[in-house]
């Protein structure tokens, strides 16, 4: 298997406690019973981290980072704190599991200024070197003027294109109050 094209890590990936929301658990919204308070479309992010051969990546530490519905990172230069969305975490950390599976609910990505929408992922492997890339949507139209995406050729663009079906009810508890489900599979080096 080829390895998942890495891309930057960005400037709004939170480098330390000071620039990370409170809570930096898997669930970035914010739901009272089945009603989501976080602006956005809600989907629940399942991804499975492997080796080229295939075996999964065990309890290694996943973190995503987005901005919001209204195009503010949750970080000091990530747009007008004003604007925030106040129910919207836009930062999670979850570990991949013995099948190695991670789990996040989440917003589907939204574009911001400059960029289209994308979800950045960092990968720290129990064992070796980090791994960052970012996810993209299918069939977005700002993909082809996106200044990352746009240098990747076209095997590298679909192994970073988030894949979308109705969410099931009898899934996961961070499936709840999601209508879609995002699955990937990242492949490390």
């Amino acid at each position: 298997r080829a390895p998942s094209p890495a891309q930057t890590l960005g400037p709004f990936y939170p480098r330390n406690a000071a620039e990370r929301p409170r809570a930096t658990d898997a669930d970035l919204l914010t739901v009272e019973g089945e009603r989501v308070l976080s602006k956005g479309v809600p989907i629940f992010l399942v991804g499975r981290v492997v080796d080229r051969r295939g075996n999964p990546v065990t309890d290694a530490v996943v973190e995503i980072w987005q901005c919001d519905a209204h195009a503010v990172y949750h970080h000091p230069g990530g747009g007008a704190e004003s604007e925030r969305d106040p129910y919207f975490q836009g930062y999670g950390v979850d570990r991949t599991d013995a099948k190695g599976d991670f789990r996040f609910r989440t917003i589907r990505p939204v574009a911001y200024p400059g960029r289209t929408p994308h979800i950045h992922v960092r990968v720290q492997p129990a064992s070796g070197r980090a791994f960052a890339t970012q996810l993209y949507l299918p069939d977005d139209p700002g993909n082809a003027r996106d200044f990352l995406f746009s240098r990747l050729d076209s095997d590298e663009q679909r192994a970073l294109l988030i894949a979308f079906e109705p969410t099931r009810s009898d899934t996961h508890p961070l499936a709840r109050a999601t209508r879609l489900t995002a699955r990937i599979e990242l492949v490390l080096a």
